[in-house]
């Protein structure tokens, strides 16, 4: 109850804007609007995008930790490669120099077979710790490669933080700017100031939870869905070698409303060029518009891209849309429905998405 007061608040201040400055919505003056729209639009980027910051710097840390770690890893294989490494090099030289045959000859020369028992079970024994000091030597070998390639991907992950952060701090300067200079002006600064704060307040509080609630039952579903797609007659057709999945946007949201209530008021959109989701319950009102492509890596499947996100009508920054991307999987895996094919397309068009698959021999 408390959360939606402070929403009404939100929507009195907003109209209480709309009576206190009668131009807000005359025709002569009709940029008004949109200015303060820009300015409240502008301040909830600013806080995603300070949030992907902070995520990034903690991603940061943990990578100077990571990195330290794999340095003393790498440090600890050099000192032991280099034990290793002579003890398989003085192996390699009694081969190249013929001492292994000289006992090899001693064997062949024995007058009895005791003595040939004794210096067999030798050899054996030489030859098999010979043999544990070579696999030896190439393991450490491999770990040595293992973490000098794992430390060389950490120092470019490392400078790629770094880098995403002076970007993302650039682009809270520039819109506090762009905020500074629409509060400037406005006549109604305080208005707007407090106006921003509770916007804020109730997307920290409110907001993204309530986003993240239908991600994460949408990333549920669709764990679900392949099991929906092998009962429900007529979506799976073959020809060939080719197997095809077709379903239509009715099939998709009855599937959905059947795995959670929340969807009841939600509803996906097939068009020719992107899929639209979008539904209002309560004071929340949500729009994700994106795509689907076929992925190989780490497994075989479609992956939904998220390419715009809208909030009770306030596009988020591409921060929250990656953000979102990577807690929760939008996916579709085909290979959960039969291992033995993979998709090699996807497409919707005639409020129908359509995956087309192969056979895998893999």
């Amino acid at each position: 109850m408390r959360h939606r007061l402070r929403f009404s608040l939100i929507l009195f201040i907003f109209y209480f804007l709309l009576l206190a400055n009668p131009t807000f919505y005359v025709y002569a003056e009709p940029s008004l609007e949109e200015d303060k729209m820009n300015v409240l639009q502008n301040s909830l980027s600013i806080v995603e995008i300070d949030n992907e910051i902070k995520r990034t710097e903690d991603q940061q840390e943990q990578n100077v930790r990571k990195q330290q770690t794999l340095e003393d890893e790498l440090k600890k294989h050099k000192e032991e490669m280099a034990v290793h490494e002579e003890r398989a090099g003085s192996i390699v030289r009694s081969y190249y120099m013929g001492e292994r045959d000289q006992l090899l000859r001693i064997i062949l020369n024995s007058k009895s077979l005791r003595s040939l028992q004794i210096v067999a079970s030798y050899y054996e024994i030489i030859i098999s710790s010979d043999q544990d000091t070579l696999r030896a030597y190439q393991k450490k070998y491999k770990e040595l490669a293992t973490t000098s390639a794992e430390l060389e991907r950490s120092a470019q992950e490392l400078a790629d933080l770094k880098q995403n952060l002076i970007y993302q701090r650039e682009r809270v300067v520039a819109l506090e700017k762009e905020v500074e200079k629409g509060l400037s002006s406005s006549n109604q600064r305080e208005i707007m100031e407090k106006l921003i704060g509770e916007l804020t307040s109730y997307w920290n509080n409110i907001g993204i939870h309530e986003v993240k609630k239908y991600f994460n039952a949408l990333a549920v579903a669709m764990e679900n869905l392949p099991s929906y797609v092998q009962k429900e007659p007529g979506i799976i057709s073959m020809n060939g070698s080719t197997y095809t999945i077709r379903i239509t946007e009715a099939q998709l949201n009855d599937f959905l409303r059947s795995q959670n209530e929340i969807f009841n008021d939600f509803s996906f959109q097939f068009t020719d060029d992107y899929i639209v989701a979008s539904g209002k319950r309560d004071n929340l009102e949500l729009a994700v518009q994106g795509h689907y492509t076929v992925i190989n890596e780490p497994e075989n499947g479609i992956l939904f891209h998220v390419d715009k996100l809208v909030f009770n009508q306030f596009e988020l920054p591409d921060t929250t849309r990656n953000m979102l991307e990577q807690e929760f999987d939008l996916g579709f895996y085909p290979q959960k429905l039969m291992s033995f094919i993979k998709a090699t397309d996807v497409s919707t068009k005639e409020h129908t998405l359509e995956v087309t698959m192969e056979l895998s021999l893999k």
